[in-house]
């Protein structure tokens, strides 16, 4: 004889307890605690699911104001992909799951601030001003998120680590290319000797080729992360070069590979997202750098 039967609401139970189990970790409560799951490196998801994951980690105020549909059409994936990414750690659905983010930001707004209580946007002189007028709040908005919660002690690692190399390989590509060559020219313009490698002519691996333990890398990548750029610093990591970057999120293929790194997430604006505080943290570090190396 068959044992009783389970309710469908009892197996939703069941499945969600089994995907829990398999993290090995309990339901995250807060949005710094989903955050700790995340970067612990003990999940692992597929393609789409880590393309949440990416989207959840850079943007949670997006996620703690929209609709499904929105952050689904945000994070270019299906609602359904939100729904089952919520039940993976132990929610009924999206709804209940995006509490932890509206928590998160709720802590965040300065005190008596609702988002009902903001003032209104001043009325833009022109129209033609509109994408000038978004790309400079967008800019804003990139450089606020680093005064929130900046890890001083990686910034400090990495200042020293660069400031004790023979030689600094200054490595991005794509969008990461305008940042890494304003930091070359910078390093080069206070007398740190550095290589920017520019793949010009494909010619990165050779420009790379010489690299050495006595040698640091000073690495920057952004989601989603399609570049050269991890290939470059996996060859220099496994010839024994320090490496340090400026990235995006625990899922950057340059977390794993660096002694330490620093998170910057830029906002954007129309599709095209700013680089200020790339930029800032960048030149800050560079200052760090000929400080150590002068004092």
């Amino acid at each position: 004889m068959s044992g009783a039967r389970t309710s469908p609401g009892e197996s939703v139970t069941r499945k969600r307890g089994r995907s829990l189990a398999a993290l090995g970790h309990t339901k995250p409560q807060t949005y710094e605690e989903l955050r700790a799951v995340l970067s612990s490196g003990t999940v692992h998801f597929p393609k789409r699911m880590r393309q949440v994951a990416i989207f959840l980690w850079q943007h949670p105020s997006d996620v703690a104001l929209g609709t499904i549909a929105q952050v689904a059409a945000q994070a270019g994936v299906q609602p359904s992909t939100l729904v089952r990414f919520a039940q993976i750690f132990g929610y009924a659905g999206f709804s209940d799951f995006q509490g932890l983010f509206k928590d998160h930001l709720k802590g965040s707004w300065p005190e008596g601030r609702t988002r009902d209580n903001k003032e209104p946007a001043a009325a833009e002189p022109h129209a033609d001003l509109h994408f000038l007028n978004g790309m400079v709040g967008a800019s804003q908005a990139s450089l606020n998120r680093i005064g929130n919660g900046f890890d001083t002690d990686s910034f400090e690692k990495m200042a020293d680590l660069l400031a004790g190399a023979e030689l600094i390989y200054v490595i991005g590509s794509k969008r990461a290319f305008p940042v890494t060559t304003y930091l070359s020219l910078t390093l080069s313009q206070q007398g740190v000797r550095n290589v920017l490698v520019d793949n010009v002519g494909s010619t990165a691996l050779d420009q790379v080729g010489c690299i050495s333990q006595c040698d640091a890398v000073l690495a920057v990548s952004f989601s989603p992360y399609n570049s050269i750029t991890p290939d470059l610093v996996a060859l220099a990591h496994d010839r024994g070069a320090r490496i340090v970057a400026i990235t995006d999120s625990t899922f950057s293929p340059l977390a794993k590979l660096s002694d330490t790194w620093l998170e910057v997430v830029e906002q954007d604006f129309a599709g095209f997202r700013s680089l200020a505080a790339s930029l800032a943290v960048g030149m800050a570090l560079v200052h760090g750098v000929v400080a150590r190396r002068t004092g």
